[in-house]
């Protein structure tokens, strides 16, 4: 019995040339900061003309994987930011129909063991940057597009301190899914912004206690408080998130 076979994929050439390329940077052979040879010699390396290279790089530029360095024509490897990771993901979850509900289930799993790590693990300036976001928050004053940016700060401060560069990469898009939704109910419950800031100071304290428990239950109840916001606002959890705001 014969096996068929599917047709090869046709692969346009700066496509074959970006992936090469993007190989050498994902084995670390090509590291943040490192410089790319001229599109000259990058073209005589590959043998394919300089349009194909042109073509090729403008792809790794637009997936961050390289950037021009400033003054120059020379693109150099660099580094994808948090946010440009996190606002990618959070327009696919948003275009996967994710729901309210399911966004604020994944922050109810992932932030109390943030808050428990970060109890375990806060170097002095990690509990200084929390306190920052705390006294930032202004809760009596905040406008609600101010407000929902220093929860989403508060957040990130812990994720940091817990010393796992996978938690705030996780985190990120999640925070930006659920601002839309905040923003209504620290407007429409107006006990919110008072009981953000009462839970952030327990997390706080805690995380300075060292006491893992006990920020784990804190931080809990802080997100579990979220879902009151939610029906207190008329918000159905079922309700599609709307994709995270461009700049």
């Amino acid at each position: 019995m014969s096996t068929a076979f599917e047709p090869l994929a046709f692969e346009p050439g700066y496509r074959r040339v970006a992936s090469a390329i993007a190989a050498r940077i994902f084995d670390r052979t090509l590291r943040d900061g490192d410089a790319l040879p001229s599109e000259v010699e990058l073209a005589q390396q590959f043998a394919v003309n300089r349009s194909t290279i042109r073509e090729a790089l403008r792809e790794l530029e637009s997936s961050n994987l390289v950037a021009r360095r400033r003054g120059t024509k020379r693109m150099v490897v660099s580094r994808p930011a948090a946010t440009q990771v996190a606002g990618r993901v959070g327009h696919a979850l948003a275009l996967n129909d994710v729901t309210v509900r399911e966004v604020w289930e994944t922050m109810e799993l992932l932030e109390p063991a943030i808050a428990e790590a970060a109890a375990r693990q806060a170097t002095p300036a990690a509990l200084e940057a929390i306190r920052a976001a705390v006294r930032g928050y202004a809760a009596e004053h905040a406008t609600a597009r101010a407000a929902v940016a220093g929860v989403a700060e508060f957040f990130r401060a812990v994720a940091a301190a817990s010393g796992n560069r996978v938690l705030p990469l996780t985190q990120e898009p999640l925070l930006l899914l659920l601002a839309a939704a905040l923003e209504v109910i620290i407007d429409r419950a107006p006990p919110a912004r008072a009981r953000i800031a009462t839970a952030q100071q327990h997390v706080l304290e805690a995380i300075a206690a060292r006491d893992a428990p006990l920020a784990r239950s804190w931080m809990s109840k802080h997100v579990r408080d979220f879902r009151r916001g939610f029906e207190i606002s008329g918000i159905d959890l079922d309700t599609p998130v709307p994709a995270p705001a461009t700049d």
